[in-house]
C-alpha cells in the first residue's frame, strides 16, 4: 500500500506536538525534595535583615533585632541622626531594653489604662479584680446562658476573653449584654475511640430570623452601676467586621477624653445602614449625630476602622465610598452637618495611621494614587484637616509599611515589592530621609536557586479595569515547551489571592508546585477590595461570580503572550472562599478547567455564618443564596475534583462539602475526597499532608504523570540534615 507523504509529515507533526505538550511521564523523588526547597520552611531562613519592627524608647530613639548570617543583632538608633550601634545581645546596647512581656492577668482577661484593673467573664457575667490586693467585684448580676455580658462566643471567630473598652479614666466600661438565644445552634463530632466528643455552640445563619442583637450598656466600676443605653437592641455587626470585635476590643467605640461621652456607630444586619451617636455615660441617653445609607456594603476602611471622633473640637472625622473611592470626610459632631471631605481623587484611603491634632493634619495610607504603579501598592501621606497641602512622604516605588514614634516625629518605612526585597528606612514626619537601616539581603537565597515570581497584568473580563497578579514558572523553563497550568484563586471579596503585596521568600506553596513543571496564575480579579467601590461591587449580590471569568480572560491574554502556557491542561485550586470557586470553577466552567481541588469551601453560604452572606450577598429573599450554592451545579462536572475538609472546622463547618458530595453522589459522578477527622479550618498537622496530596494531584491528573508514592513534606528534615553535616 502506498503511504500518503501528507498523512506522513501529519502524523510527524502531531507525534512532535505531544512531545512537546507533555514533557514527561513521571515525577521523581527527587523532583518533589527539589520542590521542597521552595517552601517557607527552607527559604525564610536564608533571607536576612529583612524588616525593621522598632521599639521605640521615651525619647522617640528606637533599638530592633535583625536576624544576620551570623545570629540576631540587635541594633539602638539615635533617631536625630539616625547613627546605628550594634551588639550580638540586647544587654550590649548602651541602653537598657527589655523584651519582657510579663503580666500578672491572664489573656481572658482586660486591663484598665491605669494598669490597676482587669475584668473578665464569670458565669455570663462581668467581674472585675484589682491588681494590688486581689480583691473581685462581680459588676453584672443578671446574666444567663446566651444573655451574657461582653461575650464573644459565638460564630466562626470565638474567645472567652470580654469585649469592653475601658474609658480613659479607668472608671467606666462600655461594653454589652449579647443576646444569642434565638440563633442557630453549630454542632461538630471530633472522633476518637469509643463515644465521639460533640462540639455545640451558637452559629448563627442567613436562614435565621434573628440575629445574635448586643444591649448595649455603660458599667461604672466605682458604685458598680449598670447604665443602660435608651436605644433598642443593635444587631452585632461592625464598620469592617463579621464580628462585633477584630481587635479584641469594643470596636466602633470611642471614648472622650474625659470619659463622660461615648461615641459608637450602629450597623444595620445587611450592613447597608451606618448611625454615628453619642451616649452620655452618667445617664444613658443617646443622641443620633448623622448616618450613612448605601446600596450595597459599608466598609469603614480596608483592614483598619478609619472613623475617629475629636472630642476637643467637637468633630468627626468619617469614612465614605460614596464618590466611588474611600475619602475621609470631617462632620460636625454637634450638628451632624458636614464640613468638608477632606481627602479626595481616584485613590482609596486605606488605613487613617495618625492625627496631629494640634497642627490638623492627618498621616493615612492610601492605594493608587501613584500612577504607573501596581495600585495594590499602599503609600504615606500628609494631609491637612482642610484637605489642603496633601504631601506624599514615601516616594519610592512599592508597597509601604509604616511605624510611627509616639511622639510623631520619626517613622520607619518598611517598602518592597512581590520580586524586590525590602529596604527599611528612618525618616522625619515630613518624609525627610535621616538613614537607610536595613537593606534585605537574599544573596543566600539566590545562590540556592531561588526565583523571583513574575508580576502580571491583564484586562477584566470586560476590558474595564487592569488586573494585577503573580505568575510562577519553573526555574528550568524551557520556554519551547507546553506547561500545563494551575490557577490559585481566592476571590475575596474582603481579600484576594496575591495576599500581601510586600516581599516574601514563598507565597504558599506556589513556585514549589511549578518546580514540579507546573505554570502557576495568581489574579486578584474585580469584587477584590482595595480598589474603587464599583471595582469591589462587580459581584455584590452574587458571590458564586467568583471572579472566575476574570481568571479565564486573564488566562487567555497570558497564553497569547506567554505561548509556553498549555491551555488544554487547566487545574484550578483554593481553600476556603477559594474552595468555593475551584469547585465553582469545575461545574461552571468544566471545558476549560479540567482538574480542580476545593479545599473547605463554603459552598453553600446558607451554611455559613450570617455577616459574611449578608454583608456580600445582602439578606436572604427567596432563591438568592439558594441560586448560588455549588451543590445545585455538582452535575455538570467533567474533569476530575478533589474535595478536602476538616471534620471539625469551626470556621466554614464540613456540611458545606457534605452537601456537594451529596449532590455529586446522585448525579453518579466520579470524585476524590479527603476528611481530615481532627483538623479546623488550616489544616493544622495535617497542612503539609494536604499540601503533598494536592502535588500528586496536579502531576498524576493534569500533567498525566506518575508521582512518588507517599512522598513526606517534613519541614523539620532539612534543618536536621543541615545540622548533621555541620557536625559531621
Amino acid at each position: 500500500m502506498k503511504k500518503d507523504p501528507l498523512l506522513l509529515l501529519l502524523l510527524c507533526l502531531i507525534t512532535f506536538y505531544s512531545h512537546a505538550q507533555i514533557s514527561k511521564d513521571s515525577v521523581t523523588k527527587a523532583e518533589y525534595e527539589h520542590a521542597t526547597q521552595f517552601l517557607s520552611f527552607n527559604t525564610y531562613p536564608k533571607v536576612y535583615r529583612s524588616f525593621v519592627s522598632p521599639k521605640w524608647l521615651d525619647n522617640s530613639n528606637f533599638w530592633y533585632k535583625i536576624s544576620t548570617p551570623h545570629g540576631d543583632e540587635f541594633v539602638y538608633v539615635d533617631a536625630e541622626n539616625g547613627k546605628k550601634q550594634t551588639a550580638f545581645s540586647k544587654e550590649n546596647l548602651p541602653v537598657k531594653v527589655s523584651e519582657d512581656q510579663s503580666r500578672n492577668y491572664s489573656r481572658d482577661e482586660v486591663v484598665s489604662p491605669n494598669g490597676k484593673k482587669v475584668v473578665f467573664i464569670r458565669d455570663w457575667n462581668l467581674w472585675m479584680r484589682n491588681l494590688e490586693t486581689g480583691k473581685e467585684t462581680q459588676l453584672t448580676f443578671d446574666g444567663e446562658k446566651n444573655f451574657g455580658y461582653a461575650t464573644d462566643n459565638a460564630g466562626w471567630t470565638r474567645s472567652d476573653k470580654p469585649i469592653v473598652l475601658w474609658s480613659p479614666d479607668s472608671k467606666k466600661i462600655a461594653t454589652f449584654k449579647q443576646d444569642q438565644r434565638n440563633v442557630s445552634d453549630m454542632y461538630l463530632v471530633d472522633a476518637k475511640v469509643g463515644a465521639p466528643e460533640l462540639k455545640e455552640w451558637k452559629y448563627p445563619l442567613p436562614t435565621d430570623e434573628e440575629i445574635i442583637k448586643i444591649h448595649r450598656v455603660i458599667i461604672n466600676t466605682d458604685k458598680p452601676e449598670v447604665i443602660k443605653l435608651d436605644i433598642p437592641a443593635d444587631p452585632r455587626r461592625g464598620t469592617i467586621c463579621d464580628d462585633i470585635s477584630c481587635s479584641g476590643a469594643f470596636d466602633d467605640n470611642q471614648w472622650s477624653d474625659d470619659s463622660s461621652k461615648l461615641v459608637f456607630v450602629s450597623t444595620s444586619r445587611d450592613h447597608k445602614h451606618e448611625k454615628v451617636r453619642m451616649a452620655d455615660a452618667e445617664t444613658g441617653e443617646v443622641r443620633e449625630i448623622f448616618e450613612e445609607n448605601v446600596d450595597t456594603q459599608y466598609e469603614s476602611g480596608m483592614g483598619s476602622i478609619n472613623w475617629r471622633y475629636l472630642p476637643d473640637t467637637n468633630e468627626i472625622i468619617w469614612y465614605s465610598e460614596r464618590d466611588n473611592w474611600g475619602h475621609l470626610y470631617l462632620y460636625d459632631a454637634k450638628t451632624g452637618e458636614l464640613k468638608h471631605q477632606i481627602t479626595k481623587g481616584d485613590f482609596v484611603v486605606t488605613q487613617l495611621v495618625g492625627m496631629d491634632k494640634d497642627k490638623r493634619k492627618l498621616y493615612f495610607l492610601a492605594n493608587g494614587r501613584e500612577k504607573g504603579r501596581d495600585p495594590y501598592f499602599s503609600h504615606f501621606y500628609r494631609i491637612d484637616f482642610s484637605g489642603k497641602n496633601l504631601k506624599l512622604l514615601t516616594p519610592e516605588n512599592g508597597n509601604h509599611s509604616i511605624a510611627l514614634s509616639p511622639d510623631m516625629k520619626y517613622f520607619i518605612d518598611n517598602y518592597s515589592q512581590p520580586d524586590v526585597p525590602n529596604v527599611a528606612e528612618l525618616r522625619t514626619i515630613n518624609g525627610k530621609l535621616v538613614s537607610t537601616l536595613e537593606k534585605e539581603d537574599i544573596s543566600k537565597l539566590k545562590e540556592a536557586g531561588w526565583k523571583a515570581p513574575q508580576p502580571i497584568t491583564v484586562k477584566s473580563r470586560d476590558g474595564r479595569w487592569d488586573l494585577y497578579g503573580l505568575m510562577f514558572t519553573p526555574t528550568d523553563l524551557d520556554k519551547d515547551k507546553k506547561y500545563p497550568v494551575v490557577n490559585y484563586i481566592y476571590p475575596g471579596p474582603q481579600g484576594g489571592g496575591v495576599g500581601s503585596r510586600n516581599f516574601s521568600p514563598s507565597r504558599s506553596d506556589h513556585q514549589a508546585l511549578a518546580e514540579l513543571g507546573f505554570i502557576v496564575v495568581v489574579i486578584d480579579g474585580t469584587c477584590n477590595p482595595d480598589r474603587s467601590k464599583a471595582f469591589h461591587d462587580v459581584c455584590y449580590g452574587n458571590m458564586a461570580d467568583n471572579t472566575l471569568e476574570d481568571q479565564i480572560s486573564g488566562l487567555k491574554q497570558l497564553a497569547e503572550k506567554y505561548p509556553y502556557m498549555d491551555l488544554d491542561h487547566v487545574g484550578v485550586w483554593g481553600h476556603s472562599g477559594g474552595g468555593f470557586a475551584a469547585a465553582a470553577a469545575m461545574f461552571k466552567y468544566p471545558d476549560f478547567y479540567k482538574v480542580g481541588i476545593s479545599e473547605s469551601g463554603n459552598h453553600d453560604n446558607r451554611n455559613y455564618e450570617d455577616d459574611w452572606g449578608e454583608r456580600y450577598i445582602g439578606l436572604l429573599k427567596g432563591d438568592n443564596y439558594e441560586k448560588q450554592a455549588n451543590q445545585n451545579f455538582a452535575s455538570n462536572l467533567k474533569g476530575k475534583l478533589l474535595l478536602a475538609h476538616g471534620a471539625v472546622d469551626d470556621n466554614v463547618p464540613p456540611y458545606n462539602t457534605y452537601l456537594v458530595v451529596d449532590a455529586l453522589i446522585k448525579a453518579k459522578k466520579d470524585f476524590d475526597l479527603i476528611i481530615f477527622p481532627h483538623a479546623r479550618h488550616g489544616y493544622g498537622k495535617d497542612y503539609y499532608y494536604m499540601m503533598r496530596r494536592r502535588w500528586d494531584y496536579f502531576v498524576e491528573n493534569l500533567m498525566k504523570a506518575e508521582h512518588p508514592k507517599e512522598f513526606i513534606i517534613d519541614p523539620t528534615f532539612r534543618k536536621t540534615q543541615s545540622e548533621n553535616n555541620s557536625n559531621a
